[in-house]
Formats: structure tokens, C-alpha cells, sequence
């Protein structure tokens, strides 16, 4: 879990549970550092923890010591932690909201935008103030600014 907002840690947290005695479970969570998460393996003792190691490392960015390092869901190509608060996805800026909240609202419609509302950001979306277009010799934003503007619903505002 990204803990962004509450303290400055990835939490993971571990569930084991017998199939004999499936009523019974034991949980274990600890604290990452958000600079250079990194824990070591357990698939040694669990062989069913390498897929969820391998997954953590991929979306979360968290390093397991002695783990496998091959990719398992996203491209070799792709550069970033993807399931982090703070990681903005570029599709999400990039691509015009396909929904439509009134007729008449939606790109897709005959009539275009209604000119008597003004548009709503998606979730997930940053401040372009923020993140995104911005003036290029700003300096780069801290996380949480990032994280603060990524309020769902708020009104675009006009240029």
C-alpha cells in the first residue's frame, strides 16, 4: 500500500494462511522507506510469493533481495511504479474523458461540448499547474504538491 498523504512509507503486508485451517490467518506488516523500499525474498520458504514479489517490484517499485527480477506484467520499455499515488500516467493527461455527465456534453456528440458547464477533470489527473503543462524551467514539483491536485471532479480551468 501507498501510504503518500500519511507518512512517507510503502507499507506491505503479508497473509499467510493454512488450507487446513482456513479460519486462521497470520499477518505480517512492516514499513518501506518510499527512497529505496527493499526487503528480502521469501520465496524460498513460500514459492507462491514469487508472482507477488515480482508484482510488488514491478508496480510499486519495491526491491526484493534475492528475488526474481524479470518483468511480469509491464513492457521492458516501460519506465515507472505505476500503482504509486505520486506516479502520473501520461495516458490519463493525455486522452480527452470519454464520458459525458449531461447531453450534449461529451466530444463524441453531435452538438460538442455544452458551453453553459464547464468540464470536469477525470480522477486521477493532475493540476497542470502542478504536473504536466507547466513552464519547463520550473522546478519539479515535491510528490505531495502532485498528490494534493489529484482531487477528482474539480472544474478544468479556462485558459
Amino acid at each position: 500500500m501507498d501510504q503518500i498523504g500519511r507518512s512517507e512509507t510503502l507499507r506491505i503486508v503479508l497473509a499467510l494462511r493454512r488450507l487446513d485451517r482456513a479460519a486462521e490467518v497470520a499477518l505480517w506488516a512492516t514499513d518501506l522507506s518510499r527512497d529505496a523500499p527493499s526487503l528480502p525474498t521469501i520465496r524460498g520458504l513460500f514459492a507462491g510469493a514469487a508472482w507477488h514479489e515480482r508484482e510488488a517490484a514491478e508496480l510499486f517499485g519495491v526491491e526484493f533481495v534475492g528475488g526474481d527480477h524479470r518483468r511480469l506484467l509491464l513492457s521492458p520499455a516501460f519506465v515507472g511504479t505505476p500503482l504509486r499515488k505520486d506516479e502520473v500516467l501520461a495516458a490519463r493527461t493525455g486522452l480527452s474523458w470519454p464520458g459525458a455527465k449531461e447531453p450534449g456534453e461529451s466530444d463524441a456528440g453531435l452538438g460538442g461540448a455544452s458551453s453553459g458547464r464547464r468540464r470536469m477533470v477525470p480522477p486521477g489527473v493532475p493540476d497542470p499547474a502542478v504536473w504536466g503543462d507547466r513552464d519547463p524551467a520550473a522546478p519539479t514539483p515535491e510528490p505531495t504538491a502532485v498528490t494534493d491536485s489529484l482531487v477528482a471532479g474539480r472544474a478544468r480551468k479556462r485558459r
